[in-house]
């Protein structure tokens, strides 16, 4: 008996990819041998084995390897428990066989028509080199478009969902539109892992939103298929060729901008999944991807006003400066709006105060001044009286008083 030939028709039938002139070439026999070990129900015969012994736990064994990892020891134990007479061996061999059969189908390469489909991906703590000999640890954010292989890629200090938002916009800009699905690993800042199994995964809700306001559908990595997301895994590789620019760049900011010149680099560069430049392929899919949504909706998943913090004595700093505003906001947050020499303060939305933008340390508004000193070691003074220490005291001080 030929095993080789039966091994490999074996294979095949399990991919679903029979050539039987093919396969007699390969395997050094004649096309009629072929045909006689496909029919040839012998080459079945080592599964029905298996399946004779586990044919009652076969869903529960499946269900624990594909929902939740479960080892083959745990799920052999497991079993024992529930009657399962059987030795671990079988298990372990049925464990494997399953596990190869989700392997083989996802190694079958297949190409996605124009629009339809980007992946995302990480290249996690990079470490680069300054010139000043400075270790300085990044992250490269990560997204290919499977027609056209266009590639973004964006120089970040995290991996923080903000950041995943921030990155996805500008990707989206970059393309001037959106594919209809986007394929990601199972990432914290995707899924909600709490809510989810090893298989059947959960979307976190922040993140389900900001897809749903995009126009895009995610899509999360099976288990057993690592190769699924090859395209984008065949750019993290190509991203190690930054490794050159170790002691070329001073600053984070000049990073990025070998960075952003690397991507365009390697965007009119001949791909060799497609054989074409991505820019040159792109023409082709663009027209194809979704039209750009609201981009204020997008934006505000990640770009927020800065806060500021009222004091204790009720002052805010603002670029290396302190403004008074009234010690009711003592403790709370205001956020300001910087328009020419003009501050505006404001509280949830309502205007509280505006300042005259200044070079002094201290900037009060008198009637700020007279409230501050009042509440505190002034309490039990008339207002003449701190309104003469305001006079006398406060403006022969590196203080603005307006």
């Amino acid at each position: 008996m030929r095993k080789d030939v039966a091994n490999e028709i074996k294979m095949k039938k399990e991919v679903e990819l029979l050539n039987k002139s093919e396969l007699a070439r390969r395997l050094g026999c004649d096309r009629r041998t072929v045909n006689r070990y496909l029919g040839d129900q012998t080459v079945e015969t080592s599964d029905r084995e298996y399946a004779s012994i586990l044919e009652e736990y076969k869903g529960t064994v499946i269900e624990k390897v594909d929902n939740y990892g479960a080892t083959a020891m745990a799920i052999f134990k497991f079993i024992q428990t529930k009657g399962y007479a059987g030795g671990y061996l079988t298990v372990n061999n049925f464990v494997k066989l399953h596990k190869n059969d989700e392997t083989h189908k996802a190694t079958i390469r297949f190409e996605t028509s124009p629009g339809l489909q980007a992946q995302v991906d990480w290249k996690e703590k990079v470490t680069m080199i300054s010139q000043s000999g400075q270790a300085l640890e990044v992250n490269i954010f990560l997204i290919v478009l499977g027609y056209s292989r266009l590639k973004f890629i964006k120089l970040t200090s995290n991996r923080s969902q903000k950041t995943l938002f921030e990155c996805m916009f500008e990707a989206f800009r970059y393309f001037q539109g959106i594919p209809k699905e986007i394929l990601f690993d199972n990432m914290k800042t995707v899924v909600d892992r709490n809510a989810s199994t090893f298989k059947n995964v959960s979307l976190n809700k922040t993140f389900k939103a900001f897809s749903h306001d995009s126009g895009f559908e995610p899509i999360t990595c099976r288990p057993f298929r690592p190769k699924t997301k090859g395209k984008v895994e065949s750019l993290a590789k190509l991203v190690d060729r930054l490794i050159v620019y170790n002691g070329e760049f001073e600053t984070f900011e000049s990073l990025e901008n070998i960075v952003a010149q690397f991507n365009e680099d390697i965007n009119n560069e001949i791909s060799q999944g497609t054989g074409e430049r991505p820019f040159e392929r792109f023409k082709k899919e663009q027209e194809y991807l979704n039209p750009l949504p609201s981009m204020d909706c997008i934006l505000s998943y990640f770009h927020h006003e800065k806060e500021y913090k009222v004091t204790q004595e009720s002052m805010v700093n603002y670029k290396g400066k302190k403004y008074s505003v009234p010690t009711r906001f003592i403790g709370r947050y205001l956020t300001i709006e910087e328009i020419e020499d003009e501050l505006s303060f404001y509280y949830t939305g309502d205007l509280i105060v505006c300042h005259t933008r200044s070079e002094k340390f201290l900037n009060y508004k008198i009637d700020h001044a007279r409230e501050i000193l009042k509440s505190e070691a002034f309490a039990h003074l008339p207002n003449e009286a701190i309104d003469e220490f305001i006079e006398n005291n406060l403006k022969n001080m590196d203080i603005f008083l307006s």
